[in-house]
């Protein structure tokens, strides 16, 4: 089965396409663009290069799988509209994974990690992940101090990330250079098992953690002098 995977809850704009079977995940394309100020402009002509890459139409996918975050809010929903826009127009199922589930699961090979992404505002987005790669905390916001005595409460002896890269002098200890961003063929993997049961689509909720910056105004403003 073809499977669309898309991921914008970090600077890097994903588009992949993945052989789903069941001898397991595959492959087949990949776009990857960072740049935190363009989703909405890179994501669909990745989409259409990645199809054509492989001589694919939209027609010819079994399903989608989107990164659910957590993200900044505008980055995030471009991802998730475009593929549950894409899910509802072509009739295929659409499956959520955490985005930080594509870089702390195939990061930990062994021992405990904490996956991080920026989250702005001197924050990290992030998970903790045991050595087969199960979350066992998070995804949760917090500063990066406090992200980094929670994962070594939890064992955690290495970081990775983009978002553990930018602090890494705070989170006192070592990161890794990869993966820095969602893997899109770990987030096809995760879906697999719905994939190939035939699982019924998901509503694809992004995991904010927090309010967007814009607020609706609560009184009218005068427009006169």
């Amino acid at each position: 089965m073809l499977v669309l995977v898309v991921d914008s809850s970090t600077p890097a704009v994903t588009a992949a396409l993945v052989e789903v079977s069941a001898a397991g995940v595959t492959s087949r394309a990949h776009r990857c663009t960072v740049d935190a100020r363009a989703h909405g402009e890179l994501l669909a002509p990745q989409i259409e290069a990645v199809l054509a890459d492989v001589g694919a139409r939209p027609g010819d996918l079994a399903a989608i799988v989107a990164g659910l975050g957590p993200g900044p809010f505008t980055g995030l929903r471009v991802g998730l509209v475009t593929a549950a826009t894409m899910g509802q127009v072509l009739g295929i199922p659409t499956y959520g994974v955490c985005s930080l589930d594509g870089i702390g699961h195939p990061a930990a090979v062994g021992e405990p990690v904490l996956a991080a992404s920026d989250a702005r505002r001197r924050e990290l987005y992030w998970a903790v992940y045991d050595g087969a790669g199960q979350r066992i905390i998070g995804p949760e916001v917090s500063t990066p101090a406090v992200a980094a005595a929670r994962a070594r409460e939890l064992g955690a002896t290495v970081a990775v990330g983009d978002g553990a890269h930018r602090y890494a002098e705070v989170l006192e200890m070592p990161v890794r250079v990869e993966p820095r961003y969602p893997d899109a063929t770990v987030l096809a993997l995760l879906a697999g098992e719905r994939i190939r049961a035939g699982a019924p689509g998901e509503r694809l909720t992004p995991l904010y953690l927090r309010r967007p910056d814009a607020v609706a105004a609560t009184a009218r403003k005068p427009v006169l002098p």
